[in-house]
């Protein structure tokens, strides 16, 4: 199995900046992508940013120059760094990580969120 712990989150003045960070344990070495999802108040929960083993990363159009999604393999944290933030960008973030069972194939963990807060 794999856990997920998200960190970082917080309340923010509009334009500026906030850093998460998602500690993974377990069964690390069976994660093959990581991301970063989001859920505001009344609506879906939503692709912010993600990044593959191989380094490969997409971005949500909405965040797209501002926001820059990163992994330290050694330590098993994934981060991201938020600049120029937005109220539009007030949400509780999620950790998720897509690793490898036997059993069923590819399963999704998620940590437990963290809100972030901007105020306008």
């Amino acid at each position: 199995q794999v856990q997920l712990v998200e960190s970082g989150g917080g309340l923010v003045q509009t334009g500026g900046s906030l850093r998460l960070a998602c500690a993974a344990s377990g069964s690390t070495f069976k994660i093959h992508a990581m991301g970063w999802y989001r859920q505001a108040l009344g609506k879906e929960r939503e692709l912010v940013a993600a990044i593959s083993n191989g380094g490969s990363t997409n971005y949500a159009d909405s965040v797209k120059g501002r926001f820059t999604i990163s992994r330290d393999n050694a330590k098993n944290t994934l981060y991201l760094q938020m600049n120029d933030l937005k109220p539009e960008d007030t949400a509780v973030y999620f950790c998720n990580a897509d690793w490898y069972s036997v059993l069923i194939g590819t399963t999704r963990s998620w940590g437990q969120g963290t809100q972030v807060t901007v105020s306008s």
